[in-house]
């Protein structure tokens, strides 16, 4: 039975283990473990169980020599997780052993990366506007290609025949794959998209902006459907829960919203307290992760992240 207010007695917990802030979190394709990857140079894989209580068992990922900028894990494989680092290396993980299997050293400061949905493959986006496919079985790059405009967050749609970049321009770029020819430009937003996430049921994709509103599209016909406003900084994180039904964004705003992607309404937020870098839902359940840019009352780095969701605290 889902409640008449969804979320409403819902709990979070928070996780400690990194030594500097925490820029991204994402859930393996079970659901079952969550990873962290973090300015302290580390990433850390941690085993969540989503009814279970006590302390989460974490293994540390080390061997980057620069900030873990974002990861993400094999769409496929619930023990493979991939990361990218500003030491311009990507790094191919086993969260079972800790133990880096493959690396690929690239050209730049990676700061965006993205599996395709059947696992073949990784891309990966860098401060020099530069996109790189690597092929996951040998770890190499399969095309390079360099934008003369800023691009953000890159994703495959579902099917993997559609590759999305978004862009300090305003706009959504649509490419082919694999050719990465140019299918589309979406004029998006009035400043840069930052972020963009793909409704797991395949019928949309949501865009966040600078200028603080988050775009829903219709995946076939390429149109806006709907905005979401309650977020009043520039939107730097969104996802899509399992079902397709509840849609996160988060910002320097010090709440995470949680709307209805039908109606366009807010359902829940969390209230955070500090700027949020990185939210994702988990794949099986509604538990939400978010880190942010949280201190201590020294104004350190608390390293922390926190996963919404448990119905006990």
């Amino acid at each position: 039975m889902e409640p008449s207010v969804p979320f409403k007695n819902l709990h979070n917990r928070e996780y400690q283990g990194h030594k500097k802030k925490v820029h991204s979190v994402a859930w393996n394709c079970a659901g079952t473990k969550l990873a962290s990857g973090s300015v302290d140079q580390t990433a850390r894989v941690w085993h969540i169980e989503s009814h279970g209580h006590g302390k989460a068992k974490d293994i540390e990922l080390k061997g980057h020599t620069d900030s873990v900028d974002q990861l993400c894990w094999d769409p496929k494989h619930a023990d493979l997780i991939a990361t990218a680092s500003g030491d311009k290396t990507v790094r191919l993980w086993d969260a079972r052993s800790g133990k880096c299997s493959q690396q690929a050293e690239l050209s730049g400061e990676n700061i965006n990366i993205t599996y395709k949905p059947d696992g073949t493959h990784v891309a990966v986006g860098n401060r020099d506007d530069e996109l790189t496919i690597l092929d996951v079985r040998k770890f190499k790059p399969i095309h390079k290609r360099k934008f003369s405009y800023e691009v953000n967050e890159i994703a495959w749609n579902m099917t993997g025949e559609m590759f999305f970049l978004t862009t300090g321009n305003g706009t959504v770029e649509v490419l082919a794959y694999p050719s990465l020819r140019p299918l589309d430009t979406l004029m998006a937003h009035t400043a840069g998209c930052y972020c963009i996430a793909i409704d797991p049921m395949g019928r949309y994709f949501a865009v966040g902006s600078a200028d603080s509103l988050v775009s829903l599209w219709g995946i076939s016909e390429m149109l806006c459907v709907r905005t979401f406003t309650k977020l009043e900084w520039p939107v730097r994180t969104i996802s899509f829960n399992h079902t397709g039904e509840y849609i996160a964004s988060a910002s320097e705003d010090l709440f995470i919203d949680i709307a209805n992607v039908q109606t366009g309404r807010t359902v829940h937020q969390i209230p955070c307290r500090a700027a949020m870098n990185s939210v994702e839902w988990n794949p099986k359940y509604n538990l939400l992760a978010y880190a942010g840019d949280d201190k201590n009352k020294y104004q350190t780095d608390e390293g922390v992240f926190r996963i919404f969701g448990f119905e006990s605290a």
